[in-house]
């Protein structure tokens, strides 16, 4: 008896449903429907935006303008935020920066004695703030704590408190009028914060990390200048920033100490004079308060790149 032919598919055919040689189509997937409530939470997002960086580059934007405006077009048109080509001048600047001597307003010299104040207190601050912040969070000792918490005792009392005294204090020592003895009088206000900085990042370093470099036959010292100073490079430059700027922009002490000596002036002292004069036109002024300005912005924007090497993760293998 035979048996009934059985018809057996090909290898390789076709599945049903899809044509030969074709690929089988693929279902495409809904595109998602936005919310109505993540409609609203975005635009409200984009608009507080737009509100800050109209807030916050808006006046530095007129400043800006203002000095490359002649006085006569900012008299006609004050509220105007644009110049055209033709208007732009640079005497505003010229002015700011040529000598009193030659009938400017001596921004040259205010911006050396400025850098050189500022770049000195930085430089001394990070000398004592680093291995005072690693004292602090490392070494064991009695009282750390309440050592810790006293650096920050001094910003409790207001800038005049501390004043008289140093006044009376620096005009003893000889120090009064002094460019160095005014950085000294920064560095004083500043090595407390910078310590109080500096101890944060110092404590988010793995321990492992230094025990392996004490086992290795390093001092407290070395681990600190070969292991955890490298690996803080990120704190340590925001700290210097911030400092630098401190001395940059301080503007009461400068004048406790400096005001007798017109040569030895900041730039925040040359700036009051500005505003101080209404002899002064406006677009002097704007230009002044850009050459405040543009220091600390360049700095920070050029630091900035600086604030992400050195960290820590990944530097410890498991």
């Amino acid at each position: 008896m035979s048996t009934p032919d059985v018809a057996v598919p090909e290898t390789g055919a076709a599945p049903a449903g899809t044509a030969t040689g074709q690929a089988p189509a693929t279902r495409r997937r809904p595109r998602r429907q936005h919310s109505t409530e993540e409609w609203v939470w975005g635009s409200l997002r984009r608009l507080t935006i737009a509100v800050l960086v109209i807030v916050t580059v808006g006046p530095f934007w007129y400043m800006i303008v203002l000095s490359l405006r002649p006085i006569q077009e900012v008299v006609l048109n004050p509220g105007k935020l644009w110049v055209s080509l033709s208007e732009i001048t640079t005497a505003s600047y010229t002015t700011v920066l040529k000598s009193t001597d030659d009938g400017g307003q001596g921004f040259t010299t205010f911006l050396r004695n400025s850098g050189f104040v500022a770049l000195v207190t930085m430089v001394v601050t990070l000398l004592a703030a680093i291995p005072g912040a690693y004292a602090v969070s490392r070494l064991r000792f009695r009282g750390r704590k309440l050592v810790s918490g006293l650096f920050l005792v001094v910003y409790l009392f207001p800038p005049m408190v501390l004043a008289i005294p140093l006044f009376v204090l620096f005009t003893r020592l000889g120090l009064r009028g002094s460019l160095l003895g005014l950085a000294l009088v920064y560095v004083a206000q500043t090595v407390p914060v910078a310590i109080y900085m500096l101890r944060n990042y110092f404590e988010t370093i793995p321990e492992s990390l230094e025990e392996a470099g004490l086992m290795d036959g390093l001092t407290h010292l070395g681990v600190l200048r070969r292991i955890s100073l490298p690996l803080a490079i990120p704190s340590v430059t925001a700290t210097g920033l911030y400092v630098f700027m401190i001395a940059w922009n301080e503007f009461l002490f400068a004048l406790l100490f400096l005001l007798e000596q017109p040569s030895k002036w900041t730039v925040s002292l040359g700036l009051s004079r500005l505003s101080g004069s209404i002899e002064v036109p406006s677009t002097v002024l704007m230009a002044g308060s850009v050459v405040l300005t543009v220091p600390i912005v360049v700095l920070f924007f050029f630091a900035e790149k600086k604030l992400v090497e050195g960290l820590t993760s990944g530097a410890e293998k498991g």
